[in-house]
């Protein structure tokens, strides 16, 4: 387990040259879990850059796993805030852990249930397809849930409804994930990375 000593000045820079570097955050088990089920460094930073167009927006993580994107957001993003909600305590546990030895102050991390959550607290939202593991035949973070298709659509009929409720302007960064998943009224504005990235804007 990592040593929960935060960053002296100058040394937060060092976390965030490379996925490699970012990765020492984490036990050994999480580095193994970091290339199939958590955002690249250069994803987070187009990203979150994306949906912190404005100074003091609050931007949530869907499915926040051990905080990556959030961790990284906040350090690209000073003057914005971000959220994480993950269901898994372990991994919610390790991006606490992270986050005091980063020293990162603009980011909240919780533990609960997407379907607990009112997205109207939140201004914009980034989405990696953190449900996808409910589907037969694809890679699992652990074997500590049961998995369906039935939990798959009914977090993407709440993940719709409640981006569905959001005003104007709202903003939704996508990545690996199918054009589906965003409302009637969600636009996609921009794309990067091979288009495995999708932009989009409530208009």
């Amino acid at each position: 387990m990592p040593v929960t000593s935060p960053s002296l000045p100058g040394e937060l820079d060092k976390w965030f040259t490379s996925d490699f570097h970012f990765h020492h955050l984490y036990p050994l088990y999480i580095q193994a879990l970091a290339q199939r089920h958590w955002t690249p460094l250069k994803v987070v930073q187009k990203a979150s850059e994306f949906l912190a167009a404005t100074p003091g927006v609050k931007i949530l993580d869907i499915g926040s796993g051990p905080g990556k994107f959030c961790l990284g957001g906040a350090y690209y993003n000073p003057e914005a805030s971000f959220y994480g909600i993950e269901q898994r305590m372990d991994l919610v546990r390790y991006a606490t852990i992270a986050q005091e030895m980063v020293g990162l102050g603009n980011v909240t991390f919780m533990h609960g249930n997407l379907i607990e959550l009112d997205f109207r607290e939140y201004n914009h939202f980034y989405f990696f397809n953190s449900f996808y593991e409910n589907l037969p035949g694809t890679y699992k973070i652990d074997d500590k849930f049961t998995y369906s298709r039935y939990l798959y659509n009914q977090y993407n009929r709440y993940l719709y409804k409640e981006l569905e409720k959001m005003p104007a302007g709202t903003r939704l960064a996508t990545y690996h994930c199918n054009e589906d998943e965003a409302p009637h009224g969600y636009h996609i504005v921009g794309t990067d990375i091979d288009h495995l990235l999708k932009y989009w804007i409530k208009l």
